[in-house]
């Protein structure tokens, strides 16, 4: 039987709400226009697994709760039993109380009535997919990254993988930058990361109307699981074993050279670094570019409003208040620009500033592009 602990919460968002800015932009929840209206075949929902369930995995569950063509089927986790994932998805100190029903047996994690199908495996090859329906996997432990290991899923029954990482060897998609380049044939693909996924589409904007022949790129970026919660060893990075709530620790990030993948005119124009700051969530990307051809502050974020409202809608926005880092929990959008913080040397050589919750904004991209798959693959 299931227990009963777990029962109605007042019903709220699946989240905080999303903050009252004037972003010039679409819905904070609007899907991209190249995913609203897609979904399976003949009506059917999308039947995800989630592999991990840790920060990305719970938020890519509670995204998945939100959008009416995907359901999630299926969730393993070796070190979370169901009624500890109950917990895990009731309670989150950054985006507030799940806002539905839990309930959860035994092998069974069950969301507002809906059962979801636990496994507790160590090795993906062992993950009974096939049995819970679960075709499309969100590989989000960020132990499997690479395609071969990634493709570990597909003996269990799966039939596509999306890595909620960067991978050496995937395909990366961003949304709104060069998810429609997705085909049938790739059965494992990347989300990129949440960075790449914020300064892609700022960069492509920018690149498209104006032409940007170098940057330079920091994301200052919000602790992660990665990090100490005090001194400790950490032989690859010494700066990132200190203490992240004591600490701004300068990082290394591969995001502003992925972009470069994703949008092969900006191949090796761009670099960049990441400081670790000690705050639970939301990031900002700082990019200074020179430009090819000249144009003002002011040209510049109108050619952005005119994207965020068009075909970047629910994936860029712009706003002109007073914001600080807290106001952007819970905006699904990717990339938040801030007309405001950014500033201008020459008509050539600018900086913008563009903020992303780390968190929310990337696990709703994740579903999109699983959205995007399905819909690309039921037409084969």
């Amino acid at each position: 039987m299931p227990c009963r602990g777990f029962m109605a919460t007042p019903k709220r968002n699946l989240g905080r709400q999303t903050p009252a800015i004037a972003c010039r932009a679409a819905s904070t929840q609007a899907p991209p226009p190249a995913v609203a209206s897609e979904g399976g075949s003949s009506g059917e929902k999308i039947r995800v697994g989630i592999n991990g369930f840790g920060r990305i995995g719970r938020l890519t569950l509670r995204a998945a709760l939100k959008n009416p063509k995907i359901q999630v089927v299926a969730i393993n986790d070796p070190f979370v039993d169901p009624k500890y994932m109950s917990y895990m998805l009731k309670y989150d100190t950054v985006h507030g109380r799940f806002g539905g029903d839990i309930d959860y047996d035994d092998s069974t994690l069950i969301v507002d009535g809906a059962p979801i199908k636990v496994f507790t495996s160590m090795d993906p090859t062992a993950i009974a997919w096939g049995d819970s329906g679960a075709d499309y996997i969100c590989e989000s432990t960020g132990v499997f990254t690479e395609t071969a290991k990634a493709s570990a899923h597909f003996k269990g029954g799966a039939k596509k993988v999306v890595i909620s990482a960067p991978s050496k060897d995937a395909p990366m998609f961003v949304m709104g930058v060069n998810h429609a380049s997705y085909r049938p044939d790739l059965d494992v693909v990347s989300n990129a990361s949440c960075t790449t996924n914020c300064l892609a589409p700022l960069a492509k904007v920018v690149h498209d109307a104006f032409g940007i022949r170098e940057g330079l790129m920091t994301t200052v970026h919000a602790t992660t699981a990665t990090q100490k919660t005090v001194d400790g060893p950490s032989r690859k990075d010494w700066r990132g074993g200190r203490g992240a709530a004591f600490n701004i620790i300068p990082s290394s990030t591969g995001a502003a050279k992925a972009v470069g993948k994703v949008l092969p005119a900006l191949n090796g124009k761009l670099t960049g670094m990441a400081f670790r700051v000690p705050t639970a969530d939301v990031s900002v990307v700082d990019l200074t570019v020179n430009l090819d051809k000249p144009a003002q502050y002011e040209e510049i974020i109108a050619e952005l409003r005119r994207a965020a409202e068009a075909e970047l809608a629910g994936v860029l926005a712009v706003t002109d208040e007073d914001v600080v880092s807290s106001d952007f929990i819970g905006d699904s959008h990717s990339s938040i620009v801030d007309a405001k913080a950014g500033i201008q040397l020459s008509d050539t050589f600018v900086k913008l500033v563009s903020w992303y919750d780390n968190e929310w904004g990337y696990s709703n991209r994740v579903v999109d592009l699983i959205a995007h798959m399905a819909s690309v693959d039921a037409k084969v």
